[in-house]
């Protein structure tokens, strides 16, 4: 059985999965969706050259910043670490990387020119014309898809088209949530105290020289992948040195934009009945991390 520590961004879980880590003996793989990506370590809360001394760390700085990184990858690269990790801890708050370890979902495959022939009849006949196709071959994923949801419909006639089978039946194994592969314990913070933490996390970041970070990958050619990414902060700061934004608009929609991230990454957890909840107060993680432990030890 696997032991995990999930929670919201600016939660506090990279200290605690330390200590926690730590307790138990452990060795921590990265659930973290961004940490994979070398040099993005201020603005994600990379764990530090002196907290991977305490603790080893898996799965940090995979990837270059530009590097298509796929849930697929990443689940290749866990299956191939987790059998040399004696005791491994999960800690992170990445929803899809967190299932692709613990319960193994397949992930359908992907082909370029095959996506790129969709694109083209989306172009000329329309989203609509396109999710009468999907309605017409798979019933139960046009129900799931909305009709101007053009990218969805276009990735499950992909799969269709891939593997000769429904898209819909890819889904099925998302429902069922084994409790004997994981013992997971969560930090959950209230609405305020989270409001209040985003923003000290992104001020802390800027102490730490997270413009400096985002200034030095620009300078390394990563700058037109920043401005179109979806990385928290890094798209913000890269348009502030562009000129596109000033630096108070670019701080206010990184703390929004972190804000709204952990009420996704909520959202994701509470659907998984196997996560024991834990509440942590304003000072975080860390002021819950015996209970933590204790937890996932199975007191």
């Amino acid at each position: 059985m696997l032991l995990a520590l999930v929670g919201p961004t600016a939660s506090g879980k990279t200290e605690a999965g330390i200590a926690v880590a730590e307790r138990l003996g452990a060795e921590i793989v990265s659930v973290d969706s961004m940490l994979v990506y070398r040099g993005m370590d201020i603005g994600t809360a990379k764990p530090t050259a002196a907290q991977r001394d305490r603790v080893r760390h898996h799965l940090l700085d995979v990837a270059e910043p530009s590097e298509r990184f796929t849930v697929a990858r990443y689940q290749e690269l866990a299956r191939g670490v987790l059998p040399r990790i004696g005791r491994p801890l999960l800690v992170g708050g990445s929803g899809l990387y967190f299932r692709a370890i613990v319960d193994g979902l397949a992930f359908p495959p992907e082909d370029a020119e095959v996506r790129r022939s969709l694109e083209t009849e989306l172009a000329v006949l329309g989203a609509a014309r396109l999710h009468d196709r999907l309605r017409w071959t798979d019933p139960v994923a046009a129900g799931r898809i909305d009709a101007p949801n053009a990218r969805r419909t276009v990735r499950a006639l992909e799969v269709a088209a891939l593997t000769g089978e429904p898209f819909s039946s890819f889904a099925e194994p998302w429902t069922r949530y084994d409790p004997a592969s994981v013992r997971a314990v969560g930090i959950r913070i209230d609405r305020a105290a989270m409001a209040a933490r985003s923003q000290a996390r992104v001020q802390a970041m800027l102490d730490a020289g997270w413009l400096e970070e985002v200034a030095g990958l620009i300078a390394r050619g990563f700058g037109g992948w920043l401005t179109a990414s979806q990385a928290i902060g890094y798209a913000e700061f890269a348009r502030h040195l562009d000129g596109r934004l000033s630096f108070e608009e670019a701080v206010d929609r990184t703390v929004r934009r972190t804000r709204e991230l952990g009420r996704r990454q909520m959202t994701w957890f509470a659907r998984d009945p196997r996560i024991r909840w834990i509440d942590a107060g304003s000072g975080g993680a860390m002021d819950v991390v015996d209970e933590l432990g204790a937890a996932l030890e199975g007191a």
